[in-house]
């Protein structure tokens, strides 16, 4: 269509302005803005003819898509020069045309200047502020407009509700929801969508979808605000009955609800439900779509299905976000490695790493005990200027603690400025796995004093070091101090203290606890209880922890390995028999040992004895040289 314009205008043997804008509408309407620039250029070099109000309206836009803030004080000064600047239309089009490029001390003074406003150009300004982020000056331009005796109309109402959204004031957008109902336009759908994503900005779960169930006329941007309300606010199933919903009522979801859809089925494991999404989503022909790809890549890796996720990323375009998601997802699974991989893809293509990406591939170099690789990612984040990062920090704590080099994880935890619970949490877990209690305790207090209140985690610390050394007192006296803390005990809390009075032998006291729990043991508590049966040789208490294992955890082989030597280590190689057979007719098998190694510039996993994977050096870490 655009060339068929372009043909007829070539052909013309007389043209006259009209001709001119016609062509140069054409094209800014339908997104040609480089094309739409040097026909401009053109009309003013070739043509003989001045800009009008016509040919300014038309092209301001253009100069908005591509932000050429100096092309647009170029056609502001010929504004003024032949006193277009006078003109209504004109005057907004400034206003707004500097303000998407960002500028809002100009588009204010165009304002201010303005020898006559009306309701447009009040909008255009609030909606200016609103687009540069600049919440604060839009809020005090409504409560001008309404001191000069505008009144608001739904264009108004609906940049302000957003606006309100961002600044989080939920209090003074039900005042704008009130005034909407005084003034009848509550029902209008652009009011109507701002309000209900006011509302779920905010968690107000009923407010939202109040005004979403009063709505007459829904469109789609109503069901996807309704839809990310329940998504963002922990409604995953809510979210995906919407969805279906929405489609009986003959609204098609579009590439924004999915992406709002996804991560919910992210959370809470909707496999299913997520796959049926990637079929739409192929079926829209929409699978080149970034967020949509990362949507997937996400949705995939967190419901456990990294193979699924990894196809996506191979065949969809990439960003950042992409391989971050596939960096942090490699980290906490047995193939670590690729993580480390990929870290050197990002590197290779020039893509730059960010705080994510160093957490992920940190996280995966102390799950493989690769010192010397993360030694040297260390010194990339230094060069970087990442390792000042909270989190990166943090990170390396974890790494070299893992690692056993408990000195190293001093330096870097002596160097971080503002230290947060993980922080002194990550140093106490370790100097307790170490057995230096001492130390721990040492630092347990200086978090105090630091003014860093400690957390549930910091007591699964303390508690796991007590139960290290056998300090079955100081364990008590950890456990009721988080009473006093007012720190809810979990079962994690519940276990340490399991495992601390059973290695000590106090079977008993072990028993009475877990009878005295306010909810009913899981298999950290039972297994706890297990093993002390093992070390002290209780087979009636272990009999007890073991039938209630196989009923939580019928498919997991390392209780029925446990059990089995336990009763063979007493003896009843009858029972240990019996557990072994039992193992076998629920098909359990138990997973073969893995171990890394590393030697030199290479890390090596072996199972039984066979090379499984190597990792050169040079292969991931190219861009450090």
């Amino acid at each position: 269509m655009i060339y068929g314009y372009c043909v007829v205008f070539d052909e013309m043997r007389e043209r006259d302005v009209v001709s001119w804008n016609t062509l140069l509408g054409v094209f800014s309407v339908h997104g040609f803005s480089l094309e739409a620039i040097n026909l401009f250029s053109e009309m003013n070099l070739r043509s003989g003819f001045r800009p009008n109000m016509v040919t300014l309206v038309s092209l301001l836009p253009v100069c908005a898509e591509l932000e050429d803030e100096v092309m647009v004080r170029q056609i502001h000064g010929y504004s003024v020069k032949v006193g277009l600047d006078l003109l209504l239309i004109i005057g907004n089009s400034l206003v707004d045309t500097y303000g998407k490029c960002r500028n809002s001390k100009a588009s204010k003074q165009v304002f201010e200047e303005m020898a006559e406003r009306n309701e447009v150009s009040w909008n255009t300004m609030i909606n200016s502020f609103a687009y540069m982020n600049c919440n604060e000056d839009a809020l005090d331009m409504f409560r001008m407009m309404i001191k000069t005796g505008i009144k608001p109309d739904s264009v108004t109402i609906s940049s302000l509700v957003s606006v309100l959204a961002e600044l989080e004031c939920l209090n003074f957008g039900k005042e704008i929801h009130g005034f909407c109902l005084r003034m009848g336009i509550e029902s209008d759908i652009f009011v109507a969508n701002s309000l209900v994503d006011m509302y779920a900005k905010s968690g107000q779960l009923r407010g939202a979808s109040n005004v979403f169930c009063k709505m007459g006329i829904k469109n789609v941007v109503s069901w996807n605000a309704m839809v990310a309300n329940f998504a963002r606010n922990g409604l995953e199933l809510d979210a995906v009955e919407l969805v279906r919903e929405m489609q009986t009522c003959g609204e098609i979801p579009d590439s924004v609800t999915l992406t709002n859809l996804l991560p919910a089925c992210a959370r809470a494991g909707l496999f299913c439900s997520g796959k049926e999404i990637h079929a739409r989503i192929i079926r829209m022909g929409s699978g080149i779509d970034l967020f949509l790809s990362n949507a997937l890549i996400d949705m995939y890796a967190k419901c456990d299905c990294l193979n699924l996720a990894r196809r996506v990323f191979d065949i969809s375009l990439r960003d950042k976000i992409s391989y971050n998601s596939l960096i942090i997802s490699y980290s906490q699974t047995n193939n670590c490695a690729e993580s480390l991989i990929l870290f050197s893809k990002m590197g290779l293509i020039g893509m730059k790493h960010d705080m994510i990406t160093f957490v992920g591939v940190i996280s995966a170099c102390a799950n493989l005990a690769a010192i010397k690789q993360g030694k040297e990612i260390h010194a990339l984040s230094i060069r970087k200027y990442f390792h000042t990062h909270l989190f990166v920090a943090n990170s390396l704590l974890d790494f070299y603690t893992k690692c056993g080099r408990i000195h190293l994880a001093t330096k870097v935890f002596d160097r971080i400025v503002n230290k947060d619970a993980a922080s002194w949490n990550t140093m106490i877990l370790g100097y307790g796995m170490l057995g230096e209690l001492d130390i721990a305790i040492n630092l347990f207090q200086a978090m105090k004093e630091y003014g860093v209140k400690p957390d549930s985690v910091t007591y699964i610390a303390m508690l796991s070091a007590c139960s290290h050394k056998g300090l079955v007192e100081k364990g008590k006296q950890y456990f009721k101090e988080m009473k006093v803390e007012k720190i809810k005990q979990a079962q994690v809390h519940y276990a340490c203290m399991i495992d601390l009075l059973g290695r000590a032998g106090h079977m008993v006291e072990a028993v009475e606890l877990i009878k005295s729990m306010p909810v009913a043991p899981g298999v950290d508590i039972w297994g706890a209880l297990l093993g002390a049966c093992r070390i002290h040789g209780n087979i009636e208490l272990g009999s007890w922890a073991a039938e209630n294992l196989f009923k939580l955890k019928p498919q997991n082989c390392g209780y029925y390995v446990l059990v089995s030597n336990m009763y063979a280590e007493a003896g009843e190689w009858d029972e240990a028999s019996k557990v072994r057979e039992l193992m076998k007719s629920r098909g359990t098998k138990k997973n073969p040992g893995c171990s890394w190694v590393q030697i030199r510039d290479q890390v090596h996993a072996f199972v039984n004895g066979e090379r499984m994977l190597k990792l050169n050096r040079d292969a991931w870490l190219a861009d450090i040289s």
